[in-house]
């Protein structure tokens, strides 16, 4: 499945510099997202298969990290191409690149049987018990991730606008959203790292308190200040995500865990698709400024929530 995935992916790009029509483009962006998509659910679950406990956070944290990178890589690649050759080409080589490296994922990826763990039967043991006592832990662990992944596109929505009315330039938002990127990416790995030392609901209130704070702080900062504190942003905008990813192994049983990482992914990712649709309505109507106050202050609902699942993942801190 990563194999088949990432070859989708890669027969997207191809697909997408061979286009001659927007219904050509569009069939290609939906075969690349859904190729492209298929190892989220897969990859977590094999991080969490092969690390225990607090390990196993810290796993899904970096697996975030490299994720992260690559998102920054391939931009960077392309625009290197771009200098050389005609943007169709560019697309085809960056293709056939993803081809390649579905065929070295099937090829050298270790095969894994239904018992092949690093923690084993106790592993197993554990996660059965939790999951029966704590039933209603996942929805809840879900419905944090959802108001996260909303408020993180909710702010990328409406930053380009605030910036433009502090007197920002096209080349200043796009240092500005690098900024807000390169502190996302070491966001997901460093609270990944606290959140496995001082615990996952204690790493929510530090993140989502910390978003609330910075983005209400952003609102009367001159330009020059805002752009010093939007890595900071960044770093508790995306590391939130990092330990809810890591806690889902503490809430469902083990052989449950693949599809409910695909669940959470897709409600995550779902609601950050919804987010600038409904975001951008409100900002028609209540302005950018009046908006993100509404953004900051609806991601603080983690907060409340995040305490509901205390019960269930306490047995990680001791």
């Amino acid at each position: 499945m990563l194999a088949l995935g990432t070859a989708l992916a890669g027969a997207g790009y191809c697909l997408a510099g061979a286009s001659a029509g927007f219904g050509l483009l569009v069939m290609a962006l939906f075969v690349g997202g859904l190729g492209a998509s298929v190892q989220h659910p897969l990859g977590s679950s094999l991080m969490a298969r092969a690390f225990a406990g607090s390990r196993s956070m810290k796993a899904l944290g970096t697996y975030n990290f490299a994720g992260d990178i690559g998102k920054m890589t391939v931009p960077a690649a392309a625009s290197l191409l771009l200098v050389v050759m005609s943007w169709r080409p560019a697309l085809a080589l960056l293709g056939a690149l993803g081809v390649a490296a579905a065929a070295a994922i099937f090829a050298l990826t270790p095969r894994y049987g239904a018992d092949t763990t690093a923690h084993g039967a106790q592993e197993h043991a554990t996660g059965r018990t939790a999951g029966a006592r704590y039933r209603f832990a996942f929805p809840v662990l879900l419905s944090i991730g959802m108001l996260d992944s909303a408020t993180r596109m909710g702010f990328l929505l409406f930053l380009p606008f605030l910036l433009t009315a502090k007197g920002a330039t096209l080349p200043t938002i796009g240092l500005a959203l690098t900024l807000v990127f390169a502190g996302g990416a070491a966001g997901k790995l460093v609270c990944a790292f606290i959140g496995a030392r001082i615990g996952a609901i204690a790493t929510v209130w530090l993140t989502e308190g910390l978003t609330a704070g910075k983005i209400a702080a952003l609102l009367p900062l001159g330009l020059d200040a805002a752009l010093l504190l939007l890595p900071i942003i960044g770093i508790a905008l995306n590391g939130t995500s990092s330990v809810l990813y890591g806690s889902v192994p503490d809430l469902v049983r083990p052989e449950r865990r693949g599809r409910a990482f695909s669940v959470f992914y897709t409600g995550t990712i779902g609601a950050g698709a919804l987010a600038p649709a409904m975001y951008g309505v409100l900002g028609d109507m209540l302005g950018v400024p009046t908006t993100l106050v509404v953004v900051a202050a609806i991601v603080l609902l983690t907060l409340p929530l995040s305490l509901v699942l205390k019960p269930a993942l306490a047995p990680r801190l001791r």
